[in-house]
């Protein structure tokens, strides 16, 4: 006999919170380790900050790969649960554990024979640019761990174990910690360092979710003996984990994109050597990454949205399915509104944090106060994408990112830096987060009446 599962039966609101506060905790903890590997980096100079800033649209994109698929294996899984079918269950997990050793061997083939390539897209000085191809190529060489961390994290929280798909993340986090300071400064590693320390937490934290998945999780198991990959287990996890990947690749894209901006809108050298732009791309790598750190809540709440949604829509309980939106949207929007009153009130201590210049200073705090605008619309727009996945619509949460954070976000902030100059580049913001709620709510509204509405009809 298996234990009901308290996906099903826990009242939605405890189930949402209990659910959401661990990926939450875990989620911030993972933040605040890339924040705190930029004060490390910071400290050597503002270029290796403006290295990592460069390094970083990789990086999201390494994520981007393996959260997607992590993301598709949740919400297949989660349904199998729901619906009792153990062993499309464990197909689906090990579909995706090959899937991430695929993707795995990309990214390494891109560090091997393309990162030349990439960095000679890049703005910034010869030192920034040696600095960040340095940093990536350990990055993407040694990536195997973020693939396995991410879909071991995956695994445990499709069946509602999301305290211990915490525990594995903060244990890499911690070690990246760490291990910081002490191989930057300690052992004279520098940027090089910063790197090393981040590979080796990607390591511990996948040791950690794939033993903890090993010993605690019973319902789902990795079935390897006599597997083949299968069109309708992939097309599945693919229908919600492709677009999850084109979502967070817009994080890259955008983050590249911006710096080519700003280094367009502010070319040459400057007295000291170093590039114009080095300052704005400076902040705007500061800026995404406080973003980022305020954002983890949210998606803290999105992603314990996905299994709980999933399981229910399996189990076919549309009253279930209403309340998840009905518990997580507030929420959402009072995580925004505090950010919002945070960024607004104190921003240069916020940014003084990277040992911003004066330079990064005078076009952050301006900068920072204009983005923090839109934060409450973000909130919604992050918590609806990611409740029409666990129905199985992944278009959602993509189409709303894409509006957030390439189309029209991009081709406004080079037109606003053109006509007004990097002070009003921020406003590009504005426009692209109200389009992006406006969608958000539409489209969801309408997977709400194709699917959950359907579910009550069927049960009339």
């Amino acid at each position: 006999m298996r234990k009901e599962n308290k996906m099903g039966v826990m009242p939605i609101p405890k189930l949402v919170i209990t659910m959401a506060l661990p990926l939450m905790l875990s989620l911030l903890v993972q933040s605040l380790y890339n924040i705190v590997d930029g004060i490390f980096v910071a400290k050597i100079s503002e270029e290796a900050f403006t290295a990592t800033s460069l390094a970083y649209p990789v990086q999201l994109l390494m994520v981007a790969v393996s959260v997607g698929t992590g993301v598709g294996v949740n919400a297949v899984v989660s349904r199998m649960v729901g619906a009792k079918r153990y062993d499309d269950a464990n197909r689906a997990a090990t579909t995706g554990l090959v899937l991430s050793l695929i993707g795995t061997l990309v990214f390494m083939i891109f560090g091997a024979f393309f990162l030349k390539f990439y960095i000679r897209t890049c703005s910034g000085s010869e030192n920034a640019l040696a600095m960040c191809e340095s940093y990536l190529r350990i990055c993407t060489l040694f990536c195997l761990g973020v693939f396995l961390e991410t879909l071991g994290q995956r695994l445990l929280q499709a069946v509602g174990n999301t305290f211990l798909s915490m525990i594995s993340l903060i244990a890499g986090a911690v070690t990246n910690i760490i291990l910081d300071p002490v191989l930057i400064f300690a052992c004279h590693m520098g940027i090089e360092g910063a790197a090393v320390a981040t590979v080796i937490g990607q390591w511990v934290g996948a040791a950690v979710a794939l033993i903890l998945n090993a010993v605690t999780n019973h319902e789902v198991k990795f079935a390897l003996k006599g597997f083949r990959m299968r069109k309708d287990t992939v097309w599945p996890i693919y229908k919600v984990g492709l677009p999850t990947i084109l979502t967070q690749a817009m994080g890259a894209i955008m983050l590249f994109s911006m710096n080519a901006i700003l280094g367009i809108l502010l070319p040459g050298v400057s007295d000291s050597g170093t590039a114009n732009s080095a300052p704005a791309i400076a902040f705007f790598g500061g800026y995404y990454k406080l973003q980022n750190f305020l954002f983890m809540p949210i998606m803290g709440l999105g992603q314990a949205a996905i299994p709980i949604v999933g399981f229910n829509y399996g189990a076919k309980n549309s009253g279930r399915i209403k309340q998840v939106l009905r518990t997580a949207v507030p929420v959402a929007m009072g995580i925004g509104l505090l950010g919002t009153i945070l960024f607004e009130a104190i921003p240069g201590p916020l940014l003084k944090i990277f040992s911003a210049s004066e330079a990064a200073l005078s076009i952050g705090v301006p900068g920072l106060r204009i983005i923090a605008v839109t934060f409450i619309l973000g909130s919604v727009t992050t918590v609806l994408g990611y409740t029409c996945s666990g129905l199985g619509n992944g278009m959602v949460n993509m189409v709303g990112t894409c509006l957030r954070q390439f189309i029209p976000l991009v081709p406004l902030a080079f037109l606003f830096g053109k006509l007004g100059g990097v002070s009003v580049v921020w406003y590009a913001m504005w426009v692209s987060e109200l389009l992006a709620v406006l969608f958000s709510i539409l489209a969801t509204r309408s997977e709400f009446r194709k699917k959950v509405a359907a579910l009550e009809t069927a049960q009339a």
